[in-house]
């Protein structure tokens, strides 16, 4: 596990059938690291393969922790994570729903989301030591997006401009789509779904993924939130 480019802590199912699900609709299983067929779902736009080639390599995920370079040893990193989960109890939400959110298709979690919030920010924050600057090229990446200047401030303080205020949690299951093919994949989707979501919703622990050198995301492993 310490071939990888880049890490990131995220949040990720657990072993059931949502998780067995979104592998399928993706393409990609991070837990194996293997591509998993498609799923047949009747009356999209357009093949699934195609709707999820965007999100595909990150794996079925929501980001705590946006990706970045090590500036120092995994073994610290590692030692930090389980720190933190034996600090922080789990985040427990009403459920998650599917949602438009632009042009692209996500879970998004409903009910009062300050618990979720504050690990956010507390994840980003304590383990930002491990992460080496970005660069000039990943700024103006970042940058081309258009960023207010709050996004700016937070740019340059975290390597990411949509953490802390600006964080809004989201598991993605489409690319960029058209109104029309948002609707669409929404409906055929929807109904799929609904049984496979969880009530309540709850983060149990912090996922380490990291990236191969194909762009690809893996799960290195699994860290209880305790506390």
């Amino acid at each position: 596990m310490e071939n990888f480019k880049r890490y990131a802590v995220y949040y990720a199912p657990e072993p059931g059938a949502l998780a067995n699900f979104a592998a399928a609709w993706l393409g990609w299983d991070p837990v194996l690291g293997v591509e998993v067929g498609h799923p047949d779902v009747p009356d999209l736009p357009f093949p699934v393969a195609q709707i999820t080639e965007t999100p595909r390599k990150y794996g079925f995920h929501g980001t705590l922790k946006p990706p970045f370079r090590l500036s120092g040893p995994l073994g610290a990193l590692i030692t930090d994570l389980e720190a933190f989960g034996r600090t922080h109890p789990p985040v427990v939400l009403d459920g998650l729903r599917l949602n438009q959110i632009g042009r692209f298709l996500a879970l998004t979690p409903t009910g009062d989301l300050t618990s979720l919030e504050r690990l956010a920010g507390n994840v980003v924050s304590a383990l930002d030591a491990h992460r080496a600057p970005a660069g000039e090229a990943e700024l103006a990446r970042r940058r081309a997006a258009g960023l207010t200047s709050r996004q700016e401030v937070l740019l340059a303080e975290w390597g990411y401009p949509y953490v802390m205020e600006e964080f809004k949690f989201h598991l993605t299951l489409s690319g960029k789509l058209t109104e029309d093919e948002a609707a669409a994949t929404k409906t055929a989707l929807a109904p799929i779904l609904a049984p496979l979501l969880p009530t309540p919703f709850v983060i149990r622990d912090l996922c380490l993924f990291g990236e191969a050198d194909d762009g690809r995301f893996h799960l290195v492993h699994r860290y209880t939130l305790s506390g």
